[in-house]
């Protein structure tokens, strides 16, 4: 089964070999029909802390390398 690849934005990289990444997916409201938007916050491993907040990133699903981390940094996105 592929992994699944999303791409988000960092939004904490405070942690040793880990960042946040704040995902957005839009979505169509089911009564009124207008698009919002839905973030979510994943703990990605970053081995050689080389990103930074602000940065636009890709990651990738992964076994758990911890109890939250179960994403890895694939690299950055354009």
């Amino acid at each position: 089964m592929p992994k699944r690849v999303l791409q988000g934005v960092v939004v904490s990289d405070k942690q040793d070999k880990t960042i946040t990444v704040r995902v957005e997916r839009r979505i169509k409201h089911p009564v009124y029909g207008k698009v919002i938007r839905r973030s979510k916050k994943y703990a990605a491993h970053d081995e050689n802390n080389t990103h930074k907040v602000g940065d636009l990133v890709s990651i990738r699903e992964c076994k758990p390398i911890s109890r939250r981390k179960t994403w890895e940094v694939v690299g950055e996105s354009a």
